[in-house]
């Protein structure tokens, strides 16, 4: 065990862990005030919620040994973390096997946490948490174990996904689509404003996002070594060419430069740069980070276009920003930093990433969807309209994010 390793993975942890609260101010002050706790309180039950599955199952069914050899989802051999050492390494490993669960943790805690923004402002408390446990152990956990367990499908065909632009992105992003057509629009959606109500509280957000997400990316090496020297640095980069690149889109195609706008384009960049992070350097990132602002833009006006509620642009910025980097990671690998696998040609590479890519995609929309028909024809998934119209504040939590 390395003690500097350990302790790198444990900062990162309680980084990627800080991301779920910076979501919460995001999210939060993207809605209309009447609904800013509710918003904020899906996040946060996000930590409690998934924080305990995780420990009883989840990682297990990520990470555990294959079932049948299918490298489709693990066994139950760690539930309740039976087996899983505070002090002893897993082999090939320099960091407890609890530092590997715990960190791994973080990241199912904000990718159901980010499929929230789909349904902001109509869904039913009890739906969401019904949803929220379901989706991370049928959706989520067969992915991570697809594309981060040795045994996995994916993982084999040579997918290439460094911090889970595939594993977290494309698959919350997917489902928020999925949602936003079950559910359904919210009440005047194309018709009325709704506005954002708290543009410092969006800015905030996205500070502890960018902030965290360092942890995330640089974490994602598993050692305090050059790799996560890298990736720290390049995260960086992309989250700055995002941040530009959608402001100049902002600037000419709606007259003026947004500072929601830059907020969401640092978000789009390292949402964008996830996957690569381990296998690019410097340039490609900044190829990346414009490609994410340009390309995550344009995909949340045309959602708005076909008149699809996903209220928060979980689909524009997550799913289409991590299936622009997941395919940018086949485009750049080796470039800058890293290198091609042996005997692996860079359009192999691409057609590989491709697959991971529809793969994920085709999984969680169809599994988030029969989840979520599950729930809407036995407990309901909306509020009632009057309550959705008073604010789920108010009507589902009974707590104002204002006292004027």
């Amino acid at each position: 065990m390395n003690t500097g390793d350990t302790a790198w993975i444990l900062v990162c942890s309680a980084l990627v862990l800080l991301m779920t609260p910076g979501l919460a101010f995001f999210y939060g002050g993207l809605v209309r005030r009447k609904n800013a706790t509710a918003t904020i309180m899906h996040s946060l039950m996000c930590m409690g919620l998934v924080g305990v599955v995780w420990v009883l199952w989840g990682y297990s069914l990520a990470f555990g040994n294959d079932v049948m050899g299918w490298g489709f989802v693990g066994d139950l051999q760690w539930f309740g973390l039976a087996g899983v050492s505070a002090t002893e390494p897993q082999e090939g490993s320099t960091i407890p096997h609890q530092a590997f669960m715990v960190f791994q943790g973080m990241f199912a805690i904000i990718t159901p946490a980010l499929i929230t923004g789909a349904f902001a402002e109509r869904m039913k408390f009890s739906a969401f948490i019904l949803f929220t446990v379901l989706w991370v152990t049928i959706v989520y956990a067969p992915v991570a174990h697809w594309v981060w367990h040795g045994d996995g499908w994916l993982f084999k065909l040579g997918a290439l996904d460094f911090a889970g632009g595939t594993v977290v992105h494309i698959n919350s992003g997917i489902a928020a689509l999925a949602a936003a057509l079950i559910i359904g629009k919210r009440l005047g959606f194309g018709e009325q404003p709704m506005p954002t109500h708290n543009v410092p509280m969006v800015v905030l957000g996205a500070g502890l996002l960018w902030f965290g997400w360092f942890g995330f990316n640089a974490g994602s090496a598993l050692a305090a070594d050059g790799v996560a020297v890298n990736a720290f640095v390049v995260t960086n980069t992309a989250a700055a060419a995002g941040l530009v690149s959608w402001v100049v889109m902002s600037w000419i195609f709606g007259k003026r430069p947004s500072i929601v706008g830059a907020a969401s384009g640092a978000v789009a960049g390292l949402v964008a740069i996830t996957p690569a992070a381990g296998f690019v350097g410097a340039m490609p990132a900044i190829i990346i980070g414009i490609g994410a602002g340009a390309i995550c833009y344009g995909a949340i006006e045309l959602l708005f276009k076909l008149k699809v509620d996903d209220a928060l642009a979980v689909w524009g910025v997550h799913g289409m920003g991590g299936a622009w980097g997941a395919l940018a990671t086949g485009l750049f690998v080796g470039i800058g930093f890293g290198e091609l696998a042996e005997g692996v040609s860079r359009g192999e590479q691409i057609v590989v990433q491709l697959v991971g890519i529809a793969a994920t995609m085709a999984w969680s929309f169809i599994v988030t969807a029969i989840i979520l028909l599950a729930l809407k024809y036995t407990i309901g998934l909306r509020v009632p309209a009057q309550q959705e119209e008073a604010g789920l504040d108010l009507s589902q939590h009974g707590e104002g994010a204002y006292t004027v």
